[in-house]
């Protein structure tokens, strides 16, 4: 008789922001496995988009501090501040834009998607607040960088960066 071995991955989270900031990544999966996702992240020189996650995440700060920008249902923006070693819960559905240096590290976790589920990516523009763009995409592998993928999409997109408001325009990356 075969026995089964049940996988519960330990991880050392220390270790893995330092191998991403040595290697220069941004991200690396620790799991994608059952409805759960779990990742480590690098912060961005710059992130300007809010996410629609459809799902709820819970955020912890392992190294360094984060100012998570959300978007309230009015419109307004507020910041949430975590510093190092604390932890936040975002519920779904909310717009955030967590915002961090490249030295510091969040540790992600949050329900696999389901089948029609999108994650959406919301710009605003700088100068009068005036929506901008919507990227919207299926995320079945956290691993193929979703968030880049959509950057990458935006930026090369002037007429996106545009302002149909004040005429302004988002610089590219």
């Amino acid at each position: 008789m075969t026995e089964l071995k049940i996988s519960m991955p330990i991880v050392d989270l220390d270790g893995i922001a330092h191998e991403l900031g040595e290697a220069g990544r941004r991200v690396r999966v620790l799991w994608q496995e059952g409805e759960s996702l779990a990742f480590v992240a690098r912060g961005r020189e710059y992130r300007s988009e809010f996410h629609i996650n459809p799902s709820d995440e819970v955020m912890f700060m392992i190294r360094g501090q984060m100012n998570l920008h959300y978007r309230n249902p009015d419109g307004t923006e507020d910041v949430a501040v975590i510093p190092q070693g604390s932890s936040i819960y975002t519920r779904s559905g909310i717009p955030h834009s967590p915002r961090f240096p490249p030295d510091a590290f969040v540790l992600v976790i949050e329900r696999l998607r389901r089948p029609g589920e999108l994650d959406r990516f919301h710009w605003f523009c700088r100068k009068c607040d005036n929506f901008l763009h919507e990227e919207a995409v299926h995320v079945d592998d956290y691993r193929t960088d979703p968030v880049g993928k959509a950057y990458q999409r935006f930026f090369a997109d002037v007429d996106a960066r545009t302002c149909g408001e004040c005429g302004d325009v988002m610089p590219a990356g």
